[in-house]
This record gives C-alpha cells, structure tokens and sequence, in this order.
C-alpha cells in the first residue's frame, strides 16, 4: 500500500513535502500586538475580553459617562428613559432621567434613582467605591439645588447634605481621589470664585481649594497619576497655568503648577485647519494615555502613551476617525471611536468602513485582536462615547443603536467571559486530483471577531493530516494555503474537510470529495 505524503504551498512556496503528526493543535503567538494571545487563546479570544456582548438595559439617547464601582455601574447622558434588551422605544421603560444605575453583573436598574433636572456629562466615584459624583448641566438634583455637580452616598442612594459647590457652568470631566474631587468643564466661577474651567474641591465638605491651573478652553478629561502627585487634564485649551500647552497637560496636584509634558509636542498645534482635542484620559501603573479627537481633513485622531513621571512619549497611534474614549485592562487599551483608516499604524485602510471599538497593545501601541462594533445611530453619529470597567468588564455608553449589528442603544458591556466569537466557518476546500496519486487541496484563511491568529486543522476522512497556524485581518486578501497529499492509491474517493479554531470554538466546513487519478 502506498503511504500518503503531504506537501504544502502558501502562495508560490513549497513549504514541506512531510506529513504532519496528528496531536493538539499548536496555537501560534499574535504576529502583531498580541504575544499573550497564545496564553490566553483557551477562552476563545485574545485579548482581554470577547467580542460578544453581554445583556443589559439601554437608553433612549446618548450616554456621555459611566463609571462603575463595586457590583454598580453609573451611567449618565441625555437620555430620558431606560429598557430591557432587545426592546424597541417605549416596550417596557422605565423613567431615569439623565442618570442611571445598573447592576453590573445583570445589567438590570437598580432602585438608586436620583431625579436629575439636566444632562449629565461627568460621572467618577471615590477609590473606595463609597461616593459616586455626577457633573452636568442640571441645577436641581432630588428637589434641592445642586448647580452642576452632585454627590450621592452609594450604598444608600441618597444625596449627600451640604456637598454642594456652585459651579456657573458646565462640569465635563471629573476625578475623585481619597480627599479631592477635580472638575473639569466650561465653567468660570466655582462659590463665586475665579475657576477658569478646572477648579478642585474637598472629598468631605465639598469646600474650595487653592488649586486652579486656570485654561483658557474646555477641559474634557481629568486623571491622576498612580501615586496621586500629578494631576493630568486634557481638552481643547490652547493655554494652561500660564503656558502655550495644547489639549494636554501634567499639573501638580497640590498647586497646580504645570509641569513639563514633552510628549504634548506630539498634538499638532491648533490652527484653521486642525484642532486636535484630548477627549479622554486614561491611567495605568507609570503610563498615562490620551485619546484625541480632531477637526480638520487628516487632523490627529489618534491614541498616545506617555511616561506619567517624565511625561515623555513612549508610542503614539495615529488613526484616523475621533476618538471619544479609553479604557487600560490588563496589557491591552480598548479605544471607542469612528477609525475608518488606521493604514498608517499598518492597520485598515480608509474606505473599509468604520471601526467603532479596538483595542491596542499597552506595550508597543499596535492594534490587537478585538473588532467587535455598534453603529453610530444617535445625535452625535459617533457611536461609543465613554468607557468604566470593574477590572474583568467594559461597559461602553454613547450615541450608538445597534451593538455588533443587533438592536442595542446608547449602553453596552463586554467582559471576559469564555467563549469569545466563533470563527467564521469555513467553506469546503478546494480538491483536484490532476496528477497520479495525488490531490491538491486548497483553503483561505477566515475571520474571527476577537482573534488575529487562528489554527487550521485538513482531514481526509477521519484523519487529521495537516495543521497550520495563519493570521488574518478584515481589510487584507485571505491568504491560500495549497496542500499536495501524495503516494495516494490510484483510484480511491476521498473526502477532506476544514476545521478552524480559536483554541475554543472549532467551527468545520462542508465535505469535499475527490477520486484519485
């Protein structure tokens, strides 16, 4: 009997002429940004998180800020009502206006249901989860005056007494330390005090500070460093503490000094045409990163990461399509935004449509394995708008109404659930037997929505005869690998078949069968 031999070509190239052992399938390490798929690929995805979303109730129109402390997730925005998933407008809502709080495993509303007469744009909570503060428009928070900043007792829902600064105008971004609470906005006047758009106040007693870096446009985002001695605030300012420093800058958190940020050379000036703004803020361990929305044909979309003690730039992603939010879980930083071309970043190319959720590696800056996506269907037509995560989750709120093509608005989460997206499955692969005792078998690579490397498994009949490790991206042509199973008695019907895996999910195409010549 002859003994069957496989030979393999990718492209134009012979890679062997031997037969490949049957065993576990070799799950390779991520060519690109992922060197810890290969660890993680057991879950089925590999990054931090699937793709797949988990349930949870929805809004009827924007949400501008989520935090989440403990088992509650904070969500405010513009919206007026809230519903069970799966649900059109006005099928079993409830009234939240502006302000709503979930239960993070279920994703179902709690009864802490504060009445808030006005937009919510801000909401942070304390380290130790005990106090959640909200910012805004609004003047009046459960009957008593609140002038756009508001603080609530967590556990109880109640609005705290006598917490209660007069903020003239709106309060944007917000970051709340053991003692301090940062604001940031449009504001001019904190307790009919002088705060041009950034002003600190005490945890406690919602009392004044000294702190005033004074900026001369809106502030969009504000966080602290790790070890609470930088203060880092970004937006559309041009000046800052007396300094020309544009959208970014690194304060003392005591004075409010300004404090040299090198890495801010890397966002263009502002001019006619391009005004590039930090929209958000994110910090992980010695790292800060900035997430940048511009104005302007080409203007700086993109993500950067600075050391946060030196402020120099360690990477810098250069995407295009705003970018609205940031959130560091583990190795990896999950971006909401409208990227239609990151080809600059050896990504997507424009024209490929939007790619409203990614997520890079922390380490190097380069996209990594995590292509789920909404729609942007709201006011705004940007989609996700803002990022919370409780360490193994990411809930995303924003002007979106469909979350991975199904009905899902304005609120979201994925977490690390295994599982992940199956591949897609693959077709039959092409058989011909043109040459005597031999067939050619060839097959693409297919896609997985949170994987970049998958294994692919030939089989004729029963038994397993090839297994390779190919990468793949949406926006490049598959790649073919042909492979020549040869020393085939003459004659014989055959049948191979594909099987795809993520380590997880298999996903197994049709039969195809072929007579040896």
């Amino acid at each position: 009997m002859k003994k069957a031999v496989l030979a393999v070509v990718t492209g134009a190239a012979v890679v062997a002429a031997a037969l490949v052992p049957s065993g576990p399938a070799v799950q390779a390490a991520e060519s690109s940004a992922s060197a810890a798929q290969a660890h993680t690929a057991p879950r089925g995805f590999g990054s931090a998180l699937s793709s797949v979303q988990q349930t949870s109730w929805q809004t009827n129109a924007s949400v501008n800020a989520v935090a989440v402390a403990g088992d509650l997730v904070f969500a405010g925005g513009l919206f007026t009502r809230v519903r069970p998933p799966g649900k059109a407008r006005g099928v079993g809502d409830v009234a939240r206006k502006y302000f709503v709080v979930l239960n993070r495993t279920t994703g179902v509303p709690t009864r802490f249901a504060p009445q808030v007469n006005g937009p919510v744009w801000s909401v942070a909570t304390s380290p130790d989860g005990r106090w959640v503060v909200i910012g805004g428009d609004f003047t009046v928070v459960d009957g008593v005056p609140r002038s756009r900043v508001a603080m609530f007792d967590s556990a109880t829902g109640k609005l705290v007494t006598g917490w209660d600064p007069v903020v003239n105008f709106r309060v944007a971004a917000l970051k709340v330390t053991g003692k301090t609470v940062y604001l940031g906005g449009s504001f001019g006047l904190v307790d009919k005090m002088a705060r041009s758009r950034l002003a600190a106040v005490t945890l406690s007693t919602g009392t004044l500070l000294p702190w005033s870096p004074d900026a001369n446009n809106d502030v969009h985002a504000i966080e602290m460093s790790t070890d609470g001695d930088r203060v880092f605030v970004g937006g559309g300012f041009t000046r800052i503490g007396g300094r020309s420093d544009h959208a970014l800058a690194m304060l003392n958190a005591t004075t409010g000094a300004v404090l040299p940020m090198p890495a801010i050379a890397a966002i263009p000036p502002r001019s006619e045409a391009c005004d590039s703004q930090v929209k958000d803020l994110e910090v992980q361990g010695n790292k800060v990163f900035a997430a940048n929305a511009g104005s302007g044909l080409g203007c700086y979309d993109g993500v950067l990461a600075a050391d946060a003690t030196t402020g120099k730039l360690i990477w810098q992603s250069n995407c295009l399509g705003a970018t609205e939010a940031i959130k560091a879980i583990g190795n990896w930083l999950y971006k909401g935004s409208h990227a239609h071309d990151c080809s600059s970043d050896g990504g997507f190319p424009d024209k490929t449509g939007m790619h409203h959720l990614l997520v890079y590696s922390t380490i190097t800056g380069k996209l990594g394995p995590w292509f789920p996506n909404t729609d942007a269907g709201g006011e705004t037509l940007v989609g996700p708008l803002s990022f919370a995560s409780g360490g193994n989750d990411l809930w995303s709120g924003g002007d979106f109404t469909e979350v991975n093509g199904v009905p899902q608005e304005g609120l979201t989460r994925f977490t690390s659930t295994p599982g992940g997206a199956a591949p897609i499955r693959p077709a039959a692969p092409k058989v011909a037997s043109a040459r005597a005792n031999k067939v050619t078998i060839s097959f693409p690579t297919v896609l997985d929505r949170d994987n970049l490397t998958l294994t692919y498994l030939l089989y004729r009949g029963s038994t397993r005869i090839g297994s390779w490790s190919r990468t793949s991206n949406s926006w490049t042509k598959p790649t073919v690998t042909t492979v020549t199973d040869s020393r085939l008695a003459s004659g014989h019907a055959l049948s191979y078949h594909l099987e795809v895996s993520d380590g997880r999910n298999v996903q197994k195409s049709p039969t195809a069968k072929v007579k040896v010549r």
